[in-house]
């Protein structure tokens, strides 16, 4: 039988910030809406209400002196750690982002150079063909790396890619806007290396679809919603209401469609790693995903969740899961070998994919 020439995940590591950010730390601000008036609920009600839909306890932000270059060198140098893999033997190095460099200091964004530039430079890596870049493609932009990084691994392009998502959205987070309690900051990484071998494993199939009619502004950027607010920083803004309406549209149908492309069932799958975003919006698509399959029980533990104590970092979410997942630091979780794993993510554009990962033996 003949060998083809597969990506796996050879090793991972995450970077979880120290700075733990409760509920009742958001209990001093003062709330507007887009509108620019203030909200009349009381900050205990908005945060008990925030908490019911989110499923957000707690999030973690990093401290002062780190911007996200640094823990995507910290989250990629964990990877390395947990693989044998030699730096100087990576042919392609991508981070995923959408707000480069903010420092605490100026809260200005630094694209130049490329963040993976400097995580080249912080690993001190001398192989001018370890080529470096990063890509912007809203919280979906970790795993589109990773499907980007599998075209040139299954072309034989490349042998080893080195994968990150990081970000510090509490560097763009309006501190007058509820949805800021949704933001948090991490970094986590893969190495995903080549494989040959005669059964089908690592990626299997892969989705991308940019849905950018009404949707392309879901998320974007803008003005405090204090209108007494100083200064001139913009602020990440989401129109959360028509987000999850679509969301729970074409997410499920993304979904279906890499399954279907695998040659497989949902009964197939072990395990779906969906973006943490919103705990309810995840329960939302679990529950359409498996509609589709005209299946009303949908089976335990099926979908881990670290957004009630991690918060949404974006980019860093799905690798950082996937991270605690391989180390056994998720209580009732462990990936198998031989098992189907989904991984699916919805980001500003507006962007979806979503990727059928089988276990190597």
């Amino acid at each position: 039988m003949k060998k083809e020439k597969y990506s796996i995940i050879k090793g991972s590591g995450c970077y979880i910030p120290s700075q733990k950010i409760l509920n009742k730390d958001f209990l001093q601000h003062d709330f507007f809406g887009p509108d620019g008036i203030k909200l009349q609920k009381t900050n205990d009600e908005i945060i008990a209400q925030f908490n019911h839909i989110t499923g957000i306890k707690e999030r973690r932000y990093v401290s002062d002196d780190l911007c996200t270059s640094d823990i995507a060198y910290l989250a990629a140098k964990e990877a390395f750690d947990s693989s044998d893999t030699d730096p100087e033997l990576l042919d392609y190095i991508i981070v995923a982002h959408n707000f480069g460099d903010i420092s605490k200091v100026t809260s200005r964004s630094e694209m130049v150079p490329s963040l993976a530039s400097r995580v080249k430079h912080r690993l001190k890596i001398n192989n001018p063909h370890t080529v470096v870049y990063d890509i912007v493609f809203g919280c979906a932009g970790w795993l589109q790396a990773v499907i980007q990084s599998n075209y040139y691994i299954r072309s034989g392009e490349a042998k080893n890619a080195l994968v990150i998502g990081a970000e510090t959205l509490s560097r763009v987070a309006d501190p007058h806007d509820r949805d800021s309690m949704i933001y948090a900051d991490g970094a986590g990484a893969i190495i995903l290396g080549a494989c040959e071998s005669e059964n089908s494993t690592g990626i299997l199939s892969h989705t991308t679809q940019s849905v950018t009619n009404e949707l392309a502004g879901v998320l974007k950027m803008g003005k405090s919603n204090n209108l007494n607010y100083t200064g001139d920083q913009l602020f990440l803004k989401m129109q959360g209401r028509l987000l999850y309406e679509y969301a729970l549209k074409i997410v499920p149908k993304a979904i279906k469609e890499t399954i279907d492309s695998a040659g497989l069932s949902i009964n197939d799958i072990d395990m779906l790693l969906i973006h943490q975003a919103n705990n309810k919006m995840d329960e939302a698509i679990l529950k359409r995903l498996f509609d589709e399959y005209e299946i009303k029980n949908i089976p335990t533990y099926i979908m881990p969740m670290t957004i009630s104590w991690l918060g949404n970092s974006s980019v860093a979410t799905l690798p950082t899961l996937y991270d605690l997942l391989s180390k056994n630091k998720l209580e009732n979780y462990n990936i198998k070998k031989g098992s189907n794993i989904i991984f699916a993510s919805i980001g500003a554009g507006l962007n979806i994919n979503s990727v059928v990962y089988k276990v190597p033996n």
